[in-house]
C-alpha cells in the first residue's frame, strides 16, 4: 500500500467515524434556539438527543450481521442515504416531535459509518497496524467533541440551528461520495451467514450468560452514563442557569473533553506499572467521591461558573480512566463472539445513556440538580454493580498491556 493511499484509506476512516460524534455535539450549543422556535422547552429539546442514543443502540445491534452477510459497502451506504435525508428532515423540522422521530433516523443512519469504519480497519489493514489505526480513528473520535460544539456554537450565532443540520447533510453528502469513489470493496459478502433471529438472540445470550462480560460491560456502561448526563445537560446548565452564549457554551465544552480525552490517554502509561481492576476499583471509587462531593456544593448552594467546570473536569477525567478498563476487561474472555460482545457493550453504554437523558429531560426547571444527581446516582451504582458482579467470576481474565496472550488469575 502506498503512502498516499493509506493516508486516502485513514482520512476516510476518520471521516466515518467522525460522523456520530459531530452528529451528537454539534448541535448543542442550539438548544435554546431550537425551543424557542419550536414553542418547548430546552429539557424537551433534550429528549431529541435520547432519541439519537436510541438510534445508535439499536443500529450497533443491527449491522454487524448486516455487515457481514451483505459486505461492507452496500449497507455502509444505504446507512450513509438515510443518514443524508434524516439531516435534511432534522433541518427542515417544524416540530419537536418530527425532530425526535428524525434524529432516531439520524442515529440509526450514522451508525453503519461508525461499525463499518471498525470492521474495514481489520479488512485493508495488515494485523501489525490495527493498533496504530485504531488510535489514529480513537484521536478522532476524541477531538471531535471539543471541535464539534465550538463550531456548532458560532454557526447557530451566525446563521441559526437550521444550518447545523445542512452541514451535517453535506458531511454525509461528502463522506457518501468518498466512499464510492475511494473506498476499496474490503470483505467477501459471506452468504452462509444467518440472519434469522434465532440464531442471532442465542449468541447474543451465550455473550451475556458470562458473570465477567455483564459484570464490566454493565459497570462501564452504567458508569459512563455520567457522560451522557453531562452531555444531556450542560446546554441546560451552562445557557440556561449560568446564562452563556451558544459561543462560550463551546468553548467551555471543549475545555471539559480534554479532561475525558487526556485521562484516556494517560490510561495507557498507568496500565505499564497496574492491571486492568486495579485501575477501574480506584478511578470509580474517585468518581463516586468526586460526583458526592459535587452533588453536595450543588445542594449547598455554592456552585458558581468556575466551581461547576472544576467539578466536571474531573468527573470527566475519572471516566476517561473507568470505561476504558472496564471495557477491556467485558471483552478479554473471548476469542469468539467478540463482535457480538462489542456490540452487546455498546447497547449497554447506550441504552444506558439514553435512560440518563431521559431522566434529565423530565425538569422542566433549569437547575444543575438533576445533571449532578444523576452523575452521583449512576456512579454509586456503577460501583455496587462492581461490586456485586465480581462474587460471581471463578476465572478473571486479563489482557496485561503489550500481551498477546490472555492471564488467567
Amino acid at each position: 500500500m502506498s503512502k498516499k493511499t493509506y493516508f486516502f484509506l485513514i482520512l476516510i476512516l476518520g471521516s466515518l467515524t467522525a460522523l456520530g460524534p459531530f452528529s451528537i455535539d454539534m448541535y448543542l450549543p442550539g438548544f435554546p434556539a431550537i425551543a424557542k422556535d419550536l414553542h418547548t422547552t430546552a429539557a424537551k429539546v433534550s429528549l431529541s438527543l435520547s432519541g439519537f442514543f436510541v438510534g445508535i443502540s439499536v443500529g450497533q445491534l443491527l449491522y454487524g450481521p448486516l455487515l457481514d452477510r451483505f459486505g461492507r459497502k452496500k449497507p455502509l451506504f444505504i446507512g450513509l442515504v438515510v443518514y443524508i435525508l434524516a439531516s435534511v428532515g432534522c433541518a427542515m423540522a417544524n416540530s419537536i416531535n418530527d425532530l425526535i422521530l428524525l434524529r432516531v433516523i439520524q442515529a440509526i443512519g450514522s451508525c453503519a459509518a461508525t461499525v463499518a469504519s471498525v470492521a474495514m480497519v481489520r479488512d485493508l489493514f495488515p494485523v501489525k497496524d490495527n493498533a496504530k489505526v485504531f488510535s489514529l480513528l480513537l484521536l478522532v473520535v476524541g477531538v471531535s467533541p471539543m471541535i464539534a460544539p465550538t463550531v456548532g456554537g458560532y454557526v447557530t450565532d451566525a446563521f441559526g440551528w437550521h444550518a447545523v443540520f445542512w452541514i451535517l447533510t453535506g458531511m454525509g453528502v461528502a463522506i457518501l461520495l468518498a466512499t464510492v469513489l475511494w473506498l476499496p470493496d474490503s470483505y467477501k459478502p459471506d452468504k452462509t451467514l444467518s440472519l434469522k433471529p434465532k440464531p442471532i438472540l442465542l449468541n447474543f445470550l451465550q455473550v451475556i450468560r458470562e458473570p465477567q462480560f455483564y459484570t464490566y460491560a454493565l459497570t462501564g456502561a452504567i458508569a459512563f452514563s455520567g457522560l451522557f448526563a453531562y452531555v444531556a445537560g450542560s446546554p441546560l446548565v451552562f445557557m440556561e442557569v449560568f446564562h452563556t452564549d451558544g459561543k462560550v457554551y463551546g468553548w467551555i465544552f471543549a475545555f471539559l473533553s480534554v479532561g475525558f480525552i487526556g485521562s484516556s490517554q494517560l490510561n495507557t502509561l498507568f496500565l505499564r506499572k497496574f492491571t486492568s481492576e486495579q485501575v477501574v476499583n480506584t478511578a470509580l471509587i474517585c468518581q463516586v467521591i468526586v460526583s458526592f462531593a459535587f452533588l453536595a456544593a450543588a445542594l449547598a448552594g455554592l456552585l458558581t461558573l468556575p466551581v461547576v467546570i472544576v467539578f466536571l473536569f474531573f468527573f470527566l477525567c475519572c471516566i476517561g480512566y473507568t470505561y476504558p478498563n472496564a471495557a477491556a476487561l467485558s471483552l478479554a474472555p473471548f476469542t469468539r463472539n467478540a463482535g457480538s460482545a462489542s456490540a452487546l457493550m455498546g447497547a449497554f453504554q447506550m441504552g444506558m445513556g439514553t435512560l440518563i437523558s431521559i431522566v434529565i429531560s423530565i425538569f422542566e426547571e433549569p437547575s444543575v440538580i438533576p445533571m449532578v444527581a444523576s452523575m452521583a446516582g449512576s456512579s454509586l451504582l456503577a460501583l455496587s454493580m462492581l461490586v456485586f458482579g465480581r462474587r460471581f467470576i471463578k476465572e478473571k481474565v486479563e489482557v496485561q498491556q503489550g500481551a498477546d496472550a490472555a492471564m488467567i488469575h
